[in-house]
């Protein structure tokens, strides 16, 4: 039996999904609120022109309209890749009741950053899927690199 936490990460990897056959790096996330999606976003930084534009941002954005406030402190977060400080900081404006992420980032993660730049009251869980989510972002960029090596490696005209 899928546990609830799972089966929303589930649905952040779908969101994850959606990122990657936009040509986006595949990073998805769900707002959750008394069992039920509230909030859902996908990295649209290269559809949008836009560096802000990533899927934690877009979710939190779509579950404040849902809830009609700016504060989250009721809901949760299931983001498929640890989100970074600029998101972070959202997160804690935001008043995030907890934060679940798959995959870890040790270069860009928020986690690297001490003392934390979660609000206090924000529990977090890390690892959900993180196999699933790490292969995900793991293809993406080895196919990036795939592609920059072969166009290296063609003759020019």
């Amino acid at each position: 039996m899928e546990n609830t936490d799972e089966r929303f990460m589930r649905e952040a990897l779908l969101q994850a999904r959606e990122a990657l056959d936009g040509g986006e790096i595949p990073i998805g996330a769900v707002v959750t609120c008394n069992g039920r999606i509230i909030g859902k976003g996908h990295n649209m930084t290269e559809r949008l022109h836009d560096a802000t534009a990533h899927a934690e941002m877009i979710a939190i954005t779509s579950a404040m309209e849902a809830m009609g406030g700016k504060y989250l402190d009721q809901c949760t977060l299931y983001v498929t890749v640890e989100p970074c400080p600029m998101c972070a900081g959202a997160l804690n404006w935001a008043q995030t009741g907890r934060i679940v992420y798959g995959a870890p980032d040790p270069r860009r993660g928020y986690s690297m950053f001490s003392p934390s730049l979660l609000h206090p009251r924000t529990k977090v869980s890390a690892g959900v899927l993180c196999e699933e989510c790490s292969s995900l972002m793991k293809d993406f960029f080895s196919s990036k690199r795939n592609i920059q090596s072969s166009s290296d490696a063609s003759p020019r005209g």
